[in-house]
């Protein structure tokens, strides 16, 4: 595989101009995703994630909160210019188009993990993890992890004990599987419509991730050791980088703890830091 066609999800889905807010959510909940091409005739306008939502709240038309400047790549574009652009923006979709602005593909820093792995790199990935890394203690309730979680825009850390080995990790998707959230607050501040059978809370759910205050949903009083997945898959110091990539591939995972010898924690890596590697 040499080029981002190798690799794009074809005929993605999208959104198109002119819309709301609600119509694109709902899109996005249909189809189990966090963030969609917007398009108008076919070419692609620029795109939309659930962060662009929530930091435009009180917009509801389509045109003023979606990303008009994301970066895109064509077709026949290089991988390695693909890795190139993740790691500059910082995101992890890419648009792709043909035939002067055509949207036909969309490609994700998860899509890329194949490329690194057929690479065969045997960088040790302990030398390319950049990312933050924020551990938190087994003990500590769920409501300061989510606390956390929100103060550093960090959603997903490893659990270490008093001893610092690493025992757990938890998600802000861990979280929100046990969170009980005000169905009816939600879709009367989201100016949604409660009598379409089309919705679904878990998909709601989903997308919102942490853009609520912690009033709007109830989480249970328990420690990060009892809503933590116990025993995460990690990766040592100088496990080579494509091995971490075909780990995080064949798991779906986006991120995975490094640890030494002795199951101490040293850091996370994640997706954006394996593409480091091939540039």
């Amino acid at each position: 595989m040499e080029n981002v066609e190798d690799l794009m999800t074809k005929d993605p889905v999208v959104a198109e101009l002119p819309g709301n807010r609600r119509d694109v959510m709902k899109i996005m909940v249909e189809n189990k995703l966090t963030g969609v091409p917007i398009v108008k005739d076919g070419i692609l306008k620029g795109f939309l994630s659930r962060h662009d939502i929530f930091e435009h709240p009180d917009e509801d038309q389509l045109a003023l909160i979606y990303r008009k400047d994301h970066p895109r790549v064509a077709v026949d574009d290089p991988l390695q210019k693909a890795a190139e652009l993740f790691q500059a923006e910082n995101v992890h979709y890419l648009p792709v188009t043909e035939n002067g602005g055509e949207c036909v593909g969309i490609i994700t820093t998860a899509d890329m993990l194949e490329y690194v792995e057929e690479l065969g790199i045997d960088i040790p990935v302990g030398e390319t993890a950049s990312s933050p890394c924020v551990p938190i203690y087994e003990g500590t309730p769920i409501k300061i992890a989510l606390q956390t979680m929100k103060l550093t825009g960090i959603y997903a850390f490893p659990v270490v004990d008093k001893d610092t080995t690493l025992v757990g990790i938890i998600t802000d998707r861990d979280l929100f599987n046990l969170s009980e959230i005000n169905g009816e607050l939600m879709v009367s501040e989201l100016g949604l419509e409660q009598d379409e059978n089309t919705w679904s809370w878990q998909g709601l759910k989903n997308i919102m991730k942490l853009y609520y205050e912690e009033s709007k949903f109830e989480l249970p009083d328990i420690s990060v050791k009892d809503a933590m997945v116990k025993e995460p898959i990690s990766v040592f110091h100088g496990t080579e980088i494509h091995e971490a990539a075909r780990i995080m591939r064949r798991n779906d995972y986006g991120q995975l703890p490094v640890v030494d010898e002795t199951d101490r924690l040293e850091t996370m890596v994640y997706e954006l830091d394996l593409l480091s590697a091939i540039l």
